[in-house]
């Protein structure tokens, strides 16, 4: 009897556990009515996916990852990436625009906002310093509303028909865009995408980590791999001088783990132009087609670690150098400050348009335009 009573008592004491850690974090949670809006007549929502150790909220509106919850060593869960309280500070942005959102057609950036296809000249919109394009253009995938086609507990699929000529771009652009969560505690993005014309497509997203969650910190004690021997340099306003070039010798080896912090602020012209690292790695693939490890950044003080695994060539790392404090505050209630965190992009090169010398990221009529990101988030021991 006695043994069944306290079997009884433990079985309630792990129940009464497993709420108040369920209520801890549903209080953290967004609700959903801040998202509830309508935009150009189509429904505006926030999502939330679990599985795992993994909640992650998102919004039709940009395809927008919003929050995403994991726990760090001592099984806290709080928010790590950065993101807006409601709809309205998205749609009437004060500061950074592409906070958690989907950026497309063409993801980083475009030369002199123009490039040639097939002997025809395209003129997308000026939206970096006035001169260059960058994410897609002024109404890129982040500022459109996407369509809801699936939605489950641990699934959202999105789907958007960018029309033909939209901002300069050829063709009826048809995106299909899968987030999803699972048991191995990854977000996984795939996206399938088809043209009726010759177009360039490079599709990204761009959640900016902090690994530290609510806690303070900066991105200058994460420690980071880079799977990568070869990096873009760039000009003062980011477009690739030309060819890819070693790392050996850099600031921009991470073939060993290294803090970030250790060479940022190196007297390295590189470093100079983007105010920090906010470069392209030439992933060092072993296989087409197969999603790989293309970097690994670890948060000491929370034991969080992401590890972003991609099938595209190229990933670009920005350590949010150009943030000021200012612009309203992130989910937390804080400003978002000066590398507090940081962006990890699979994608193409920049510029690829322009650099036949770089894959290509041209779509043609009946190809069918692939791509998966992984973020495998875990907790590392020291």
């Amino acid at each position: 009897m006695r043994k069944s009573f306290y079997l009884l008592a433990a079985v309630l004491f792990m129940a009464a556990c497993g709420q108040q850690k369920q209520q801890e974090q549903s209080a953290d949670i967004l609700p959903a009515e801040n998202f509830d809006t309508t935009i150009n007549n189509i429904p505006v929502k926030l999502y939330t996916l679990k599985a795992g150790d993994i909640v992650l909220q998102a919004t039709n509106f940009g395809g927008r990852v919003v929050t995403i919850f994991t726990p760090d060593k001592n099984g806290k869960e709080e928010n790590i990436v950065l993101g807006r309280r409601t709809i309205r500070e998205y749609t009437n942005p004060d500061g950074e625009r592409f906070l958690g959102a989907c950026v497309g057609p063409v993801a980083n950036r475009i030369g002199g906002a123009k490039f040639v296809l097939n002997d025809t000249t395209y003129n997308v919109p000026a939206n970096d310093n006035k001169v260059n394009t960058l994410h897609g253009g002024f109404y890129g995938f982040d500022n459109v509303v996407w369509d809801v086609k699936d939605y489950n507990d641990s699934t959202l699929v999105l789907h958007y028909l960018r029309p033909d000529g939209f901002e300069g771009y050829p063709g009826n652009l048809d995106v299909t865009m899968t987030y999803s969560v699972n048991s191995n505690d990854e977000f996984r993005i795939d996206y399938v995408a088809t043209t009726d014309h010759d177009t360039p497509v490079n599709i990204s997203n761009h959640p900016f980590f902090h690994l530290q969650g609510d806690a303070e910190g900066t991105v200058l004690d994460y420690v980071m791999y880079v799977n990568a021997s070869q990096f873009t340099p760039i000009d003062s306003l980011s477009i690739p001088l030309g060819e890819n070039v070693s790392v050996e010798g850099t600031p921009f080896d991470f073939r060993t783990p290294t803090r970030i912090g250790e060479r940022i602020d190196n007297d390295d012209q590189q470093l100079k132009n983007a105010r920090g690292y906010d470069h392209n790695w030439v992933i060092d693939r072993k296989a087409e087609g197969d999603a790989e490890t293309a970097c690994t950044v670890w948060d000491k003080t929370s034991g969080r670690q992401v590890e972003v695994l991609t099938d595209q060539p190229g990933i670009q790392i920005y350590t949010g150098n150009f943030f000021k404090g200012t612009g309203g505050p992130a989910v937390n209630g804080k400003p978002i400050e000066y590398r507090t965190s940081i962006a990890l992009e699979t994608q193409h090169f920049p510029d690829s348009p322009n650099r036949p010398n770089f894959p290509s990221v041209t779509l043609k009529p009946g190809e069918k335009y692939t791509q998966v990101c992984i973020y495998k988030f875990s907790v590392k021991p020291e």
